[in-house]
Parts: C-alpha cells; structure tokens; sequence
C-alpha cells in the first residue's frame, strides 16, 4: 500500500527548529522539517496550506476524571476545598451507570481534541456496582476519535468504615481491583514507539487506598511494563492525613511503598519542602500540574521551576471537569503560565514554558520519547490554531498570543498522520446530540442522588 506524503506548508509560526517551512508527514511520522524558504527533499503527493496556522506539538493531558463532566459547577459541591468537596460529590458519582460514563468520556475527549489534545491521560478510580468494566467502555470512546491515550485503572479499597475518606459504595475489594488490573493490562496494553492505548496502574490516593494496594500495584505494573500514577501532595488535609495515619509526609510514604522511580508521575504535587523536591528529581518522578482545579479548590501551588531543576519533569493537566469544570488544555496552559508568573514572577516564566510543559513535558511524564515535539522520525501528532478571532487582532508574536490572548479551540489537530478536527469539527459527530444527551444524563444523575436537577 502506498503511504502518502503531507507537506505542512509555510505556517505562521511553528514550535519546532528548522521548520519555518513546515513539516513533511509520510504515514503517521514525521519525516522532515522544512527550512524557511525550502523545499521538501522529496516529492510529496498533497500540500496543505498552513500559512493561517500556528502549528504547535499535539498537547498531552496528564490528568482527568472523565466521568466528572456529569457534576460540573455541581451545586452540592460548590466553594468547598478538597476533602468537602469529594465529601459532597461521592454520593452523587455513585449512581454512574454505564451509559453515564460513555457520555461522559466522549464529552471530555471531545472537548480535549477540540483544544489541540493528541494525548490523553484519564484516572478513573470510581467502581460502583455495575460499572466495573468502566475501562472498557473509555477505551471504545477513545477508538471512535481516533485518539493516543494512557488510561489509568484507579481504585479505591479504603472506606470511611476504615478509616479513609470514600464511602463504602464506591470502593472495591483489592482482589477484585487486582484481578481487573491484570485483565486490562493483557487486553489493552501497548508498549513501545506509537503505541496508541496503554494501561497504568493508579490506586487514587493515600486517604482511599491501602498500603498493600499499592505495592502491589506497583508489583504488577513493573512485571508488565506499565507505568503507575496516583494523586499526591494535593492539599494541607491530605498531609494531615499522612501524618496521622502513617506517621509520615507524603513524599515519606510513597518511597516506603517503592513508589519513588521515573516510571511513576503523581498528579499536583503541591505540598513539598525542599527536600522532597530534590528527593523526587532524583528519582526522576514526573508531575502532573493542574492550575486550574488547584485555583478553583484554593489546594495551591505547584512549584514546576524547582520540581525541574531538581531533575522531574513536568507536565500539565486539566484534571476532573467537577474541579477545573472545564477539559481545555490550550486554556489550561495559559492558566499554568499566568499562575506560575504571579509566582515566580513575569522575567521567569514565558508562553514557551507552558507551552514545554503541555508537550515535551507531558511526554516526558509518561516515558514516551516519540511526541510532545516536532522533528523527524517523531509521531505526527500535531495541533494547529488560527488566529483570526477578534481577541488576537494586533498579536505581534503568534505563539505568544496563543496564550497570552487566550486561544481556546483548534482549528485542526492530526493524530499519528491523521486528521482527527477538520475547521475546529470532529468529522461525522454530531455534537449538538451529544451534548443534549449528556445534559440529560446529569439532570438524572442529580436525581438518584436525591438532589434537584
């Protein structure tokens, strides 16, 4: 079969070396960037135009709870931090049925694909009765769109009734979370250059989880060549916790447990000292930072200067739609540079940091050396914006204004050589049904809870 050849051609600007001239896609690679003025080195069978385009790396999400898209702005769970927040909200996520989370996740991917997402990362953790093949029905939302994912078999094992913060209905017996590990990592589990779906191993966090749960989820997802993923560090109570349950720091818990090495990435890690930054670095322990959720829940701030000069990598995601209430990563990266700023301060952190850590960053989080950048050789997985609305009139740098005028929807985005958003649509979707669809099942949702839609 003859594989065609793609020149990308002139765009507006590019996040790449060399490549003012574009990029050449041959199949699902990457075969060449083009220098300003140049021509591709070879002949190419289609041309496509990209002169109105900025053209940045697919971005990668880190983190997300799909189902979460149900429970947006959910009024229960309103102006509340972490710990009453989760209080409120798991009685409501414990009615989730099947057709809920399919709804749910197409939802969430769709949004993500719409706002330059190539790469997706979901922690699903919640196993109520009768949704225990919930991965299952992710992994076929994410075939329908043609989307690159790591999905992440979260659990809960650790009840109230023992001392944890989950209910009982919405926690899992470990034999069970065990077991169903094992099966997704034999059926789903890809390894190695363009792999499209891999498993991670996620027990959710330590004040719903078990210590044996977790180290042998790190035993299993080693032997299969997994990677694993867990919230930590998120808020003061969840030290608190730590403290009073283990007698240690998060940081402390996590390496008794053989959670310290660079095939994990923690999701927020905002409360660390100095010292457990150096520790986690050296380990080479990849960070998930999540802005918006950690402004909207007030949990703070994640230190991503220090956590990479110490040696982590960092990402970006945009964490559940019930905490952020939005699953938009081109916005969540301007999020990311406007609080990092404000910390840091405006001559240390520039748009084409945010814009490392929504890509190379992500990539880097999850073991993969084959997207979150353009050169040869690489996925062709790709994002590209226009900048024509009125918010970017006057715009002197393209990439800066991406973030800096607040860009919030791609006009095209290709996955492994593929067009996957055609005119900022997804081909053959109907998104109004969708969403009409989805909007019903979470008026239901509130229903069976016993609260008014």
């Amino acid at each position: 079969m003859t594989v065609m050849r793609m020149w990308i051609r002139a765009p507006l600007a590019i996040l790449a070396e060399e490549a003012e001239g574009g990029v050449v896609v041959e199949g699902a690679r990457i075969v060449e960037c083009v220098a300003r003025g140049a021509q591709p080195a070879a002949p190419v069978d289609e041309v496509f135009d990209a002169s109105g385009h900025v053209v940045l790396p697919g971005l990668i999400n880190l983190h997300h709870h799909f189902f979460q898209t149900l429970t947006r702005a959910c009024p229960p769970a309103l102006d509340k931090p972490l710990f009453p927040w989760l209080e409120a909200l798991y009685p409501v996520w414990a009615g989730l049925r099947p057709v809920d989370l399919a709804l749910a996740a197409r939802v969430a991917l769709v949004e993500l694909l719409r706002s330059g997402c190539t790469m997706v990362s979901d922690h699903h953790y919640l196993f109520p009765a009768g949704l225990e093949e919930a991965i299952d029905i992710e992994v076929a939302a994410l075939r329908e769109l043609g989307m690159r994912a790591v999905l992440t078999r979260g659990s809960m094992s650790l009840s109230v009734e023992d001392g944890g913060l989950p209910p009982k209905c919405v926690v899992q017996n470990e034999d069970a979370i065990m077991a169903d590990s094992e099966r997704l990592l034999t059926r789903y589990h890809e390894r190695g250059e363009g792999a499209m779906l891999g498993i991670a191993l996620a027990p959710c966090s330590p004040f719903s989880v078990t210590p044996a749960l977790m180290r042998e989820s790190a035993a299993l997802a080693r032997r299969e060549g997994a990677r694993l993923h867990t919230h930590l560090a998120e808020t003061g109570d969840e030290t608190a916790w730590c403290l009073e349950h283990t007698g240690q720091r998060p940081v402390d818990y996590l390496e008794a447990l053989d959670w310290l090495g660079d095939d994990v990435w923690v999701a927020h890690g905002i409360h660390f000292d100095a010292h457990e930054i150096v520790r986690l670095g050296q380990a080479g322990v990849g960070v998930c930072h999540c802005p918006g959720s950690n402004m909207i829940l007030a949990s703070g701030h994640c230190r991503s200067l220090e956590l990479e000069e110490a040696g982590s990598p960092v990402g970006l995601g945009v964490d559940g739609s019930a905490s952020n209430d939005a699953s938009n990563l081109i916005g969540e990266a301007r999020q990311a540079l406007l609080l990092q700023r404000l910390y840091y301060g405006a001559d240390r952190v520039g748009h084409r940091d945010a814009l490392r850590w929504a890509t190379e960053g992500g990539a880097r989080c999850l073991g993969r050396s084959d997207i979150g950048r353009i050169a040869p050789g690489l996925q062709a997985d790709l994002a590209l914006f226009k900048l024509e609305e009125p918010r970017f009139a006057g715009a002197g740098d393209p990439l800066a204004a991406l973030l800096l005028c607040g860009a919030q929807q791609a006009d095209r985005v290709m996955i492994a050589g593929r067009w996957r958003l055609l005119d900022g649509e997804v081909p053959g979707l109907d998104l109004d049904a969708l969403l009409d669809a989805q909007r019903r099942a979470a008026r239901e949702l509130l229903r069976r809870a016993g609260l008014a839609a």
